[in-house]
């Protein structure tokens, strides 16, 4: 595969007019993505997307008056060591924040390649090509700052991000925390009364294995199957589904694996502290996501687990 030294100035321009069609592509499907969520931040897409059409007929022109009227194909792909550009499907499942990021990314690495390009190459009328390329790079990552600061002034952006923020605990933390509550809460009757009804550790190990399971498994379709997250903003699905089983398991397991310990009280300790740990963990992202007073998460998790322990013991104890 070629490198981009390797090209001739025709090849090279012809690779430039190449890129600023794909990018300006990508601009504008950036802008549809977004345009029902963040209209603000999908007109800047749209607007970089009319700066790359721009750039893409100067480059034609410039190239027509130099080489003629039949532009070869040359593709990043084709090149050794070009920057890659990803579709704008592949980024419908990221953040707000990273696909603006990706955005200012793809200009700031085009100009850097043409700039390290320029400066590995002899030939005059090469370098001065691929320097001209950079500086255009390096002017469309400006053009794309000050369309920002035009259409997307900070409360404007805070906006977006207080929406994006809603959406990652619709979508994501919700679920998950609903199903470490289960997990967490659940199995700490059947773990801890089978641990206490048998001195077993590793009969308390399979209980708690298979109530983790088992929730995980039933927590994951009741997710799955509650809303289809199109009228409530909730998102897939399959996604909350597979979350919300997950951290269900997850929640059962964490307080379950100490009973491989074959000492039944240190077994018995190490679990205590591990219910403790995941009762905390609730209360904190609570607070954090769900702007629950941390005392108060606290409480009501703690009350909540205590209660479901206390009935855990005395049906072991019996």
């Amino acid at each position: 595969m070629p490198k981009l030294v390797d090209l001739t100035e025709q090849q090279v321009l012809a690779l430039a007019i190449s890129n600023e069609e794909e990018d300006g592509r990508i601009y504008a499907d950036l802008g549809q993505l977004i345009a029902d969520d963040y209209p603000d931040s999908a007109q800047i897409f749209f607007e970089m997307a009319a700066e790359e059409d721009a750039h893409r007929r100067h480059l034609i022109d410039l190239y027509m008056k130099r080489f003629g009227s039949h532009i070869p194909l040359v593709r990043r792909q084709d090149i050794a060591g070009f920057p890659a550009r990803r579709p704008a499907w592949q980024l419908k499942s990221r953040s707000i924040d990273t696909i603006r990021d990706q955005a200012r990314q793809m200009e700031q690495d085009a100009a850097r390649f043409y700039r390290e390009a320029a400066g590995r190459c002899t030939d005059a009328e090469a370098r001065l090509l691929l320097g001209d390329l950079a500086a255009e790079e390096d002017r469309h990552t400006q053009t794309a700052d000050r369309i920002a600061r035009e259409n997307l002034p900070d409360d404007k952006r805070e906006t977006e991000d207080e929406a994006a923020r809603r959406r990652l605990v619709l979508q994501v933390v919700q679920p998950g925390l609903v199903g470490l509550m289960d997990g967490s809460v659940s199995t700490l009757a059947p773990v801890f009364a089978a641990a206490l009804a048998s001195h077993n550790p590793h009969e308390a190990f399979l209980v708690g294995l298979a109530a983790s399971v088992g929730a995980g498994i039933s927590m994951g379709f009741a997710e799955a199957l509650s809303d289809d997250g199109r009228l409530s903003g909730r998102g897939a699905p399959l996604l909350r589904g597979v979350i919300c089983g997950l951290m269900t398991t997850s929640g059962g397991i964490l307080h379950t694996l100490p009973f491989l310990i074959h000492d039944f009280r240190v077994a018995f300790a190490v679990a205590m502290i591990a219910v403790l740990f995941e009762l905390m963990l609730i209360s904190w992202i609570r607070w954090r996501y769900q702007d629950t007073p941390f005392g108060s998460a606290v409480v009501q998790i703690v009350l909540g687990g205590a209660l479901v322990f206390a009935a855990g013991v005395a049906i072991g104890a019996s």
